[in-house]
């Protein structure tokens, strides 16, 4: 283990590029004024956390998997409307988020894929499917953010790997 480090440290010093990880950097821009990201039907940047770090793992989850070393994926997001509406007037399930045909996911981002230095591609998208409801996706039924990480995968891959066979 210590001759690979030295060998590592030994290329780094002799100007040998030594290839750097694939990255994704994710930010959210102004979340108090997302339309709906709580997950949950409290209000307050303690409802919007759980769906804004389930996004934001997924993505990173994403960039490791499908972009090359030296890649560098920055996302901005600037509005999150999660798939279904909590219906206060429910008074035995005033906590539970109802899924409609009306209510399909929605994420507008603002992305940057850098490659090695040089800007590959740019972009302000809104993301949304609104046939949720009828796909069949790899998520688990009992992951709350199902929908939109499928929209997110859909988008990513489209984006992304669309060039590449994986």
């Amino acid at each position: 283990m210590r001759s690979l480090k030295g060998l590592c440290l030994c290329l780094a010093v002799a100007g040998w590029p030594l290839s750097a990880a694939a990255q994704v950097i994710v930010t959210f821009d102004h979340p108090e004024t997302y339309t709906d990201a709580g997950l949950y039907a409290d209000f307050g940047s303690k409802a919007r956390e759980p769906a804004m770090r389930g996004i934001k793992e997924h993505l990173e989850r994403l960039g490791q998997r499908f972009l090359r070393p030296g890649q560098k994926l920055t996302v901005d997001v600037l509005d999150i409307d999660l798939a279904g509406r909590f219906e206060p007037w429910r008074a035995l399930a005033s906590h539970v988020r109802f899924m409609r045909d009306v209510t399909w996911p929605q994420i507008k981002l603002r992305y940057v894929l850098d490659d090695n230095g040089v800007v590959r591609a740019s972009d302000v998208e809104i993301l949304s499917d609104l046939n949720y409801q009828a796909r069949i996706g790899p998520y688990l039924t009992s992951d709350p953010l199902r929908y939109e990480k499928a929209m997110i995968e859909d988008w990513f891959r489209k984006r992304f790997v669309a060039d590449r066979s994986r």
